[in-house]
């Protein structure tokens, strides 16, 4: 019971606010490009080179606010790249995602050897990071007070991101336009909107959300950098968005649910289990979820034949 209790407590539930909050903003970034018709699977390299960016600038600038700009500059930056290459030069998107992810990891890793003179990780009290928030009418709400409150002001950013990306896709015209240039880019070009402007336009919102997450991986989630340190983030943020059919607030609650495990098994380290089986929950999770996608989507189309030859 005490073994209990030393996991399934308070801190679970503030460590899964703060590892989900990564994957929740580069998953919005995410969903723009697939609602453009885009597969973006570059996001793990986008996410490493803004967590890169933005602690370098808040070392040597002395600004977590520094960091997080130059973060989202290279996230546009990557993201106009790869529309680029994707869009106007009709190169493969798989391809060029996998590619980015490589370059991405072995220009850090050298970035990181040449500036700073080190290998594998690099910390310094020189590092400014993220402010906190403590808002102290919640200190007298038991069980709101401890889990919102002296979280990275990222975590609430987030929040309200994800309403702002559900307005952007469904309230606004240049929304309906990025979700007709993935659904219907010829229907879009009759209208006299370009589709191949409203996709750069996904990928340098990508971009950004990843900047971001990769902001806030290194500057709020940690205050450090480490080579690899997106861990596979972009690639389950891709995941998320599929289960969350591009939807932001169900992709939010599937990055949650991933923000879960991963706090779970941090948790289940602590009271003995092995660090090699608890590392693989997430991964499982996420597996679990595209067998599921799948197995929904056939079960779907399977009905919807049966349908047409019934009637």
């Amino acid at each position: 019971m005490d073994n209990f209790f030393d996991v399934f407590n308070m801190g679970l539930l503030q460590n899964t606010l703060r590892s989900a909050t990564p994957v929740i903003l580069a998953a919005m970034g995410g969903l723009m490009t697939e609602h453009a018709g885009i597969m973006n699977i570059g996001m793990e390299g986008m996410i490493l080179m803004g967590a890169f960016v933005a602690v370098a600038f808040s070392f040597t600038l002395s600004s977590a606010a520094m960091g997080v700009l130059m973060a989202v500059l290279i996230g546009i930056l990557v993201g106009l790249f790869f529309a680029l290459l994707v869009v106007k030069l009709k190169s493969d998107e798989f391809i060029i995602g996998m590619a980015l992810n490589t370059f991405a990891a072995g220009l850090t890793v050298y970035l990181l050897r040449s500036i700073f003179g080190v290998k594998g990780t690099f910390s310094d009290k020189g590092i400014v990071s993220l402010p906190t928030v403590h808002l102290e009418f919640l200190d007298k709400i038991p069980f709101l007070g401890p889990l919102l409150n002296d979280n990275s002001i990222f975590v609430y950013i987030t929040w309200i991101l994800v309403f702002a990306a559900w307005v952007f896709l469904y309230r606004t015209p240049y929304g309906f336009w990025m979700r007709a240039a993935g659904e219907h880019p010829e229907s879009l070009k009759t209208a006299g909107i370009s589709p191949i402007k409203m996709k750069f336009l996904a990928s340098v919102l990508c971009g950004i959300f990843c900047g971001f997450a990769g902001a806030h991986l290194s500057l709020g989630y940690l205050t450090m950098f480490s080579e690899g340190m997106s861990n596979d983030r972009g690639f389950i943020a891709f995941a998320c968005v599929i289960f969350g059919m591009a939807n932001p607030p169900k992709v939010f609650l599937a990055a949650l649910l991933f923000g879960f495990l991963q706090a779970l098994g941090l948790r289940l380290q602590s009271v003995g289990v092995p660090a090699d089986l608890t590392s693989i929950i997430p991964y499982v999770a996420t597996i679990l979820m595209l067998v599921y996608i799948v197995v929904s989507g056939e079960r779907k189309r399977k009905n919807r034949v049966k349908r047409e030859i019934e009637g």
